[in-house]
């Protein structure tokens, strides 16, 4: 498991949203609400919430750099 930051990857961050299997569940309404990932995969779900948890995004740290500057 990968502790600090995470290594960004602009081709994966376009490439989850364009995917086919994304837009065939989304058209199909099989979405499910926010929270009930633990439903559809119990073990990718508790890996993706400790993942979640031991690393950081540094597009997410420079935003918060910048909110603070501004105030």
């Amino acid at each position: 498991m990968k502790i600090g930051l995470r290594k960004p990857s602009l081709r994966r961050r376009i490439g989850a949203r364009t995917s086919i299997k994304r837009q065939v569940v989304h058209r199909a309404g099989l979405k499910k609400p926010r929270g009930y990932g633990w439903v559809r995969d119990p073990k990718k779900y508790v890996y993706n919430k400790v993942y979640q948890r031991t690393t950081f995004d540094i597009f997410k740290l420079i935003k918060k750099l910048l909110k603070k500057q501004k105030k």
